[in-house]
């Protein structure tokens, strides 16, 4: 296994070497990601926000690019109708023209972008989630799309397929994409409706994005295509139906989703590594796609990408947000999530995790306590007794047996004692939460249901919970501490539990439920009872705060735990009070 680790690093490597050498070529930056904008002659504003160093354009022509980078961008060259070279699904063109179209495009790119290797933008595969098997057209456009892609690769070109939906990676489908990767990068576009992203708010609207992008780069790592070989194409379109603005209003709103979304596509770049990150939607090709804020957009863009590239607040106005940290995942070294300045650290993660043997169930019980933290406050000498109560009723008064226990288990005391707290905590938020009483038909079929049910009968000083706050009477094993049905009879021991300290006489062993009268267990079924319902209401209001606490959590990779109620004494019984 580790020899196959190391050569998948190896060949990883070596993509991502050979893409650093093309990257460099024809000046251009030897950095990951390259970001490149749309900005040919639909593009009015182009010279004075793309035209500038640091921007690469892409545009197709010669006059345009040259004007752009006398004002010091790099360009490189965008086919906008991949069709005319190829054909389409339905209609290819014929093979035999193939080669000739890759050299006319070829000598184009090199006219235009002054590169004798260009770099070419291919707008745009059709139906790229056409299941296999294909028909003969689509079979011979997708044989044309590669061979392009091919010819133009052998004459030093790099070319870039731009992809505007989810790609059907099942069967020989999955071998042809694996192939254009071969000869050149595949570039998914991942647009966004920026209505709808707002409505959710800041972190959800990004954690959304962020989202999308991740899975738009791994539809393609899931069948070996390297991450040096792929990017993504952002969408900042003004005409309706094509994602983008669609109506939204004010322009401080637009500006925002603007940053927001140049900020997720930052944070996916970087975190997969990616070849590219392109920008389309600035240029005005209809009536419809006319936006006064046309030019605003894109030096929010550019600002948010880099502050030196343009002053975006300033054309953004005052009521533009101008935070670039808002809703983002901007943790400090060591903490796996964040809520409303809580931290969760990544080690309690690591020694939860070792106890409960699942990460996933480890952290569903630190986002609880994360969420429940400041709620119910729990002293540390509480927290104290508790736990030493537990070395003297289940451990005998043995120090050392309770840490071996703890060992066993994977736990230290660490791990103890902030699950105590977490019990310690609950069983105060129990105890406060009002439900109704149990029918009396509720009282006398739970009679009926459970006649093998433990009962046994106690004195106890102060009164108890689990008596229903009476100093004597019958408690059922369900809804009492487990503790007590291993208590010696006819003894006053001293019990530690959730609520209290309490001194307790078991006046007899425990009995079946059916062995009672029902009128001599109806008091304690009826406390039962009340008890199962405020575990189920606490459990039912803790779950709707969890979920609401999502919306408010950045976590690292957006990697957010499930909003159940779980218990660190599941796997530590030992603990339960």
């Amino acid at each position: 296994m580790r020899t196959a680790a190391v050569i998948v690093l190896v060949l990883l490597g070596a993509f991502a070497s050979a893409h650093r050498a093309e990257a460099a070529a024809c000046g251009l930056p030897d950095t990951t990601p390259l970001w490149i904008d749309f900005a040919d002659g639909s593009v009015t504003f182009r010279d004075p926000v793309f035209g500038k160093p640091g921007v690469i354009a892409a545009s197709a022509g010669t006059a345009v690019p040259a004007a752009l980078r006398t004002e010091g961008a790099q360009t490189v060259y965008w086919q906008m109708k991949l069709g005319a070279l190829v054909g389409t699904t339905t209609a290819p063109a014929d093979p035999t023209t193939v080669a000739g179209a890759a050299q006319k495009l070829f000598d184009q790119a090199v006219a235009s972008s002054g590169c004798p290797t260009p770099l070419i933008a291919l707008n745009e595969l059709n139906g790229a989630s056409t299941t296999t098997p294909w028909t003969t057209t689509n079979a011979q456009y997708r044989a044309n799309v590669l061979e392009l892609m091919r010819q133009l690769a052998g004459r030093g070109a790099r070319p870039f397929l731009l992809v505007n939906s989810a790609p059907y990676t099942g069967g020989e489908a999955a071998d042809w994409w694996r192939q254009v990767s071969q000869v050149g990068d595949i570039v998914p576009e991942v647009y966004f409706n920026a209505p709808v992203v707002m409505r959710q708010g800041v972190i959800l609207g990004s954690r959304r994005m962020r989202t999308v992008l991740r899975a738009s780069i791994a539809a393609y790592t899931a069948i070996g295509i390297p991450v040096a070989k792929l990017g993504f194409v952002l969408g900042f379109q003004s005409g309706p139906g094509a994602g983008g603005r669609e109506g939204l209003q004010p322009s401080s709103n637009w500006f925002e989703f603007t940053k927001l979304y140049t900020l997720a596509a930052k944070r996916i770049a970087a975190e997969f590594g990616v070849a590219t990150v392109w920008t389309w939607g600035w240029g005005t090709f209809s009536v419809a796609g006319a936006d006064a804020d046309k030019q605003a957009a894109p030096c929010v863009y550019l600002w948010t990408r880099d502050q030196s590239l343009c002053d975006g607040p300033a054309l953004a106005g005052a009521d533009f947000p101008a935070s670039l940290t808002e809703g983002q995942i901007a943790l400090p070294q060591g903490v796996q999530c964040r809520l409303d300045g809580k931290s969760m650290l990544q080690t309690d993660l690591s020694r939860l995790a070792a106890v409960t043997h699942d990460r996933d169930v480890a952290f569903t019980i630190l986002f609880g306590r994360l969420v429940s933290t400041g709620l119910v406050g729990v002293p540390a000498g509480r927290i104290r007794q508790a736990e030493q109560a537990i070395v003297d009723g289940r451990f005998a008064g043995s120090r050392s047996a309770y840490n071996a226990a703890l060992a066993k288990a994977g736990a230290n005391a660490h791990v103890a004692r902030a699950a105590i707290a977490d019990e310690l905590q609950r069983a105060q938020a129990e105890a406060a939460m009002r439900v109704p009483a149990p029918s009396g038909a509720q009282i006398q079929s739970f009679y009926a249901a459970y006649p093998d049910t433990l009962v046994r009968q106690f004195k106890v000083k102060p009164a108890a919970p689990w008596l229903g706050n009476r100093t004597s009477g019958f408690a059922l094993a369900p809804a009492a501490p487990a503790g007590l049905f291993r208590l010696p009879s006819a003894v006053a021991s001293p019990f530690t539990v959730g609520l209290g300290s309490y001194t307790v006489t078991p006046l007899d062993r425990a009995l079946p439920l059916g062995a009672l009268p029902l009128d001599a267990a109806w008091a304690a079924i009826r406390t039962a009872l009340r008890s199962f319902a405020r575990t189920q209401a606490y459990e039912d209001a803790a779950r709707k705060r969890y979920e609401s606490a999502l919306n408010r959590t950045i976590c690292l990779r957006d990697d957010l735990p499930d909003p159940a109620v779980l218990e660190v004494s599941t796997y530590l019984p030992f603990l339960a009070l």
